[in-house]
């Protein structure tokens, strides 16, 4: 079936959903305005931040089904995917050096947004039939703005959340990992396609506890194994590492002449791949990371929230910034195929200056064991993403079929073309991002107030759950989120 029509439109869907006059401003004048009413909170509570996700890691004795970081390393899951790789040599191929500068903006930015969907997660979130808890923009957009349109925009969420999971957080992803296996090392798509079957379904069958058990041990081994490849590149071209820095800011605000089939010319370019490319990323403003942030264990939601933030600094600022330097500085961004006389395809670029960083095959190899780790990670973290978005659809009793249905499409993606796929995924992920980025901001007056009042009692994240207890038992809104109450509207939108 010849499927290239429907291709070219959702091609270009997807082009004028992800341009520059609709959802790429939005997200960052989201981005901008939570990180102007928190204060800069991104900036200011990083470091706490960073030590109460990654070494304090939990909050004894509050509730919740998972640890701080366990929740973290499930969105960092689903996160830290083909997007790191890929995606990052798409941004630059296109785009130029420049696209990873505002690969960065978008980054800082977004990490106001991410910790705001990820504290109204928290703060919103239910307690389903079998006792598990369940949050997200198809929550709080309902219990945060308790009108037609709040549920408008949630039951919207939800449906754009089912569909998208089975596109970028499931099949595109297997796509990538057996066509990957295939080039390096032979294995048939089918093999690695009943492989990942297999192993999506032992794990997604024990629910969110078992998936934050393998993402806590699988994820950091992940990413420290890619960075280290990327350090040791950068290290060996030190000399080249300032000449690409100034690169790429002088390009994100001239861009750069095109070199054979090179179209960055432009700065719109830069900013448009630099945007579109780092939100494909980090997925700041989509909502989704606020599902996994809900069933976080954790003594307030400011706690969670700054938790979460974390994941975009790690994604974007640490895993796609190594990524784009050894792009940069090994010079493959604007290498052309000697027998084609273009430009060195996106999907093959990273490998590429990878192997022409590292002795004989071995920067082949990181990549692609990379991207096998990095895109069977974002399989578990979608796949939790889409149940809870069937829950709150059609209830506990779809979980169970929607886990079972959600690894067979595993092999699906193993095993087909996903021309149509891929941009389908590109038009439900905007479509995601955009009720949740409308309830961000209808939201953020309360987000802001309630994260006031925490910070003033505990400005370096380290006071026991016994003490935030004492220090909010005066507090409505701590009261409300403790028995699961819903704020009245006014509080909502002030």
């Amino acid at each position: 079936m010849d499927l290239s029509g429907l291709e070219a439109v959702l091609g270009n869907i997807s082009s004028w959903i992800w341009g520059p006059w609709f959802l790429i401003p939005l997200l960052l004048g989201t981005g901008l305005y939570l990180t102007i009413r928190l204060g800069g909170l991104q900036f200011l509570k990083l470091g706490a931040a960073l030590r109460l996700g990654l070494f304090t890691r939990r909050d004894p004795g509050s509730d919740g089904d998972i640890s701080q970081f366990q929740a973290l390393t499930t969105a960092l899951a689903a996160t830290v995917g083909t997007g790191n790789i890929v995606g990052v040599a798409t941004a630059i191929g296109i785009g130029g050096p420049g696209a990873l500068f505002w690969m960065w903006v978008t980054g800082l930015l977004g990490m106001a947004s991410k910790y705001s969907e990820a504290f109204l997660g928290v703060r919103f979130r239910t307690t389903d039939a079998a006792g598990e808890k369940s949050g997200g923009p198809q929550y709080y957009l309902e219990r945060g703005i308790p009108n037609r349109f709040g549920r408008f925009l949630a039951i919207f969420f939800a449906i754009a959340a089912v569909i998208a999971c089975f596109g970028i957080g499931n099949m595109t992803q297997g796509n990538s990992i057996s066509a990957n296996l295939q080039n390096s090392f032979n294995v048939p798509t089918w093999v690695t396609g009943i492989v990942l079957t297999v192993f999506a379904l032992l794990v997604l069958v024990g629910g969110i506890k078992s998936i934050g058990r393998v993402t806590a041990g699988l994820v950091p081994v992940m990413i420290i194994f890619y960075v280290l490849g990327a350090i040791y590149i950068l290290v060996a071209n030190i000399g080249g590492v300032p000449a690409a820095f100034a690169q790429i800011f002088t390009d994100a605000f001239t861009g750069t002449s095109a070199i054979g089939g090179f179209a960055g010319s432009a700065i719109i370019i830069a900013v448009q791949m630099g945007v579109a490319r780092g939100i494909f990323s980090n997925e700041s403003g989509m909502g989704s990371a606020a599902i996994a942030a809900a069933a976080a264990k954790t003594s307030h939601p400011v706690r969670q929230g700054l938790v979460s933030m974390t994941q975009t600094f790690i994604d974007t600022i640490i895993v796609v910034t190594c990524t784009g330097l050894v792009i940069i500085t090994t010079g493959v961004w604007n290498m052309t195929d000697p027998e084609t006389g273009e430009q060195i395809n996106a999907a093959l670029m990273t490998g590429e200056a990878f192997s022409h960083g590292l002795p004989g095959e071995w920067g082949h190899y990181i990549v692609t064991i990379g991207l096998v780790l990095f895109a069977g990670s974002t399989i578990l973290g979608w796949s939790y993403y889409g149940e809870r978005s069937i829950e709150r659809l059609l209830g506990r009793r779809a979980v169970m079929p929607f886990r079972i249905l959600f690894s067979l499409v595993v092999f699906v993606g193993c095993t087909v073309q996903l021309g149509v796929v891929w941009a389908f995924s590109d038009v439900m992920n905007g479509l995601m991002a955009l009720p949740n980025l409308i309830g961000l901001l209808v939201l953020s007056g309360l987000v802001a107030r309630e994260t006031k009042k925490y910070l003033d009692n505990d400005p370096k994240l380290t006071a026991t759950t016994e003490q935030v207890e004492a220090f909010m038992a005066d507090d409505q809104a701590f009261q409300d989120w403790k028995t699961q109450a819903i704020p009245v509207v006014r509080s909502a939108a002030r």
